[in-house]
């Protein structure tokens, strides 16, 4: 089953149990998604899909930082609800330790020793890791590992 079509099997029992924030956010996604294959003009593929929710995840986390700067419980709320039901839809996300491992294994691939090689550290773990960690825990594991 492609990701539409569990999405819009979603909005439908979405809209039969009339959880109104559960549809919204389904519907939202959706939208992203199909805006996504109209862009490139072809169905999308399974990374293709992971990518697209992997960034409607992000603008939400970033809004959500922002809210909880600005006090805005309500709106802080309804983001963390939205986050749950997106984060239903990516693959289960590595922890901390697992992606240490696989950063750990990409610099000695590379050869990287210092600072200076954390563009090229960077370049070939994101590939490996799309989707399946947050962008900032590899971001810091990889600085922390080339800080050594």
């Amino acid at each position: 089953m492609s990701l539409l079509d569990s999405l819009q099997k979603d909005m439908v029992a979405a809209m039969k149990a009339k959880d109104k924030g559960r549809l919204a956010t389904v519907r939202m996604l959706k939208a992203a998604v199909t805006n996504e294959q109209i862009n490139v003009g072809h169905d999308l593929t399974p990374d293709e899909e992971v990518s697209v929710l992997s960034r409607e995840l992000k603008q939400r986390k970033d809004s959500l930082e922002e809210f909880k700067a600005a006090g805005r419980d309500e709106a802080v709320q309804k983001l963390e609800e939205e986050i749950k039901v997106v984060e239903g839809y990516l693959p289960k996300q590595l922890g901390a330790d697992e992606v240490k491992a696989v950063v750990e294994e990409t610099i000695n691939q590379v050869g990287a020793t210092s600072k200076a090689d954390f563009g090229k550290v960077m370049g070939a773990v994101m590939p490996k890791l799309k989707g399946k960690a947050d962008g900032k825990l590899v971001n810091s594991t990889v600085m922390s590992l080339l800080n050594k």
